[in-house]
């Protein structure tokens, strides 16, 4: 071929060479744009922009974090604070405490019969003593934390209560004297003769006074024959025979380490009432009784064919209502009489 043919051949081929050359480099600036590597980027050598580093070449120091921005000057920042370790077995270690409770001051020990409260002597929210324990041996070990608390012995109705303190790691006995002693109380009629127990019952008053000028209640509803364990002291003591006005009352004085017994001597009356259409005739159901003294002052109030009723000796005013109508009388009753007041229909 002639000459001119192949030059043109050449000039072709190294045309099409630069042209691939061109596309070559583009998609090899394209790549590096896509992968961050672009002019403001710093160039890595050319060994690092492999997958792998070869063994031996150092790798690239960890770049340090970002340093932590700071807070607003309008904001305070706390830090925050680690909890407190618990004490250990060192100046806060538990103490031993032991209760015991006598009588008297050269009494014994009391050995049953005991109820022992603690309290932290920290007023609770209510800004009352919070209860920790309740213990009923005659003479308990405790272990207690270090601190103050207030300890109350209940013999009874005697009781007594301190406030002690705990040592960290010490050993403490208390000893709580009651000043305590018993009363015993039985009822009888004015003649001598011993009232059932179940009809008598017995109310126990302190000699210290309200605001009022009343008593303090101590007990209510004690049973004859029962021992009461009390405080040292006197004690205003009112029995009530049946269950209307009979009652007698008495001031009784009660000894630290001794039993006081106390009889009460009750006059009353025993009367059963009836509502009958004639004298002698049968009761009649469904009766509303009333019973007043001669001033008006109710007595009792109860309903049936046949109430029986306890009653203080005097002068007393019985009303029936019956069928929306009422009857009355006028009756007077006398210490140790059994008797039956008959209410007349008219």
């Amino acid at each position: 071929m002639p000459e001119s043919w192949w030059a043109r051949r050449r000039s072709r081929a190294a045309g099409t060479g630069k042209v691939q050359q061109g596309r070559t480099a583009a998609i090899l600036l394209l790549a590096g744009l896509l992968l961050g590597a672009g002019p403001w980027a710093e160039r890595a050598p050319a060994q690092w922009r492999t997958e792998t580093a070869p063994q031996g070449t150092p790798e690239a120091a960890p770049r340090p974090p970002p340093p932590a921005a700071e807070p607003p000057r309008n904001i305070t920042v706390v830090p925050r604070s680690l909890p407190e370790a618990k004490a250990g077995p060192g100046a806060g270690a538990a103490g031993q405490l032991s209760l015991t409770a006598l009588l008297t001051q050269d009494g014994h020990s009391i050995e049953q019969g005991l109820v022992w409260r603690i309290y932290d002597a920290r007023p609770g929210p209510d800004g009352k003593p919070r209860l920790i324990a309740t213990h009923r041996e005659a003479s308990p070990q405790l272990r207690l934390d270090p601190g103050d608390y207030v300890v109350s012995v209940a013999f009874g109705r005697a009781h007594l209560t301190r406030k002690v303190t705990v040592s960290p790691g010490g050993a403490a006995q208390e000893r709580f004297v009651l000043n305590a002693g018993g009363l015993r109380l039985t009822a009888v009629l004015a003649n001598g003769e011993p009232v059932t127990d179940r009809a008598v019952a017995f109310d126990i008053f302190s000699d210290e006074r309200d605001q009022y000028g009343q008593r303090m209640r101590v007990m209510s509803a004690v049973r004859p024959g029962v021992i009461v364990r009390l405080n040292a002291g006197i004690y205003n003591v009112v029995g009530t025979y049946g269950d209307a006005n009979a009652v007698a009352r008495a001031d009784v004085t009660v000894e630290a380490g001794k039993l006081t017994e106390a009889t009460l001597s009750h006059a009353a009356a025993k009367v059963t009432f009836k509502l009958v259409a004639r004298p002698g005739g049968d009761a009649i159901a469904d009766t509303q009784w009333s019973i007043a003294t001669q001033r008006g002052e109710t007595v009792k109030e109860s309903v049936g064919a046949l109430p029986t009723h306890v009653l203080a000796p005097g002068t007393y005013v019985v009303s029936a209502r019956n069928a929306g109508e009422v009857f009355q009388r006028l009756f007077t009753v006398q210490a140790g009489e059994t008797a039956q007041v008959e209410v007349v229909r008219r």
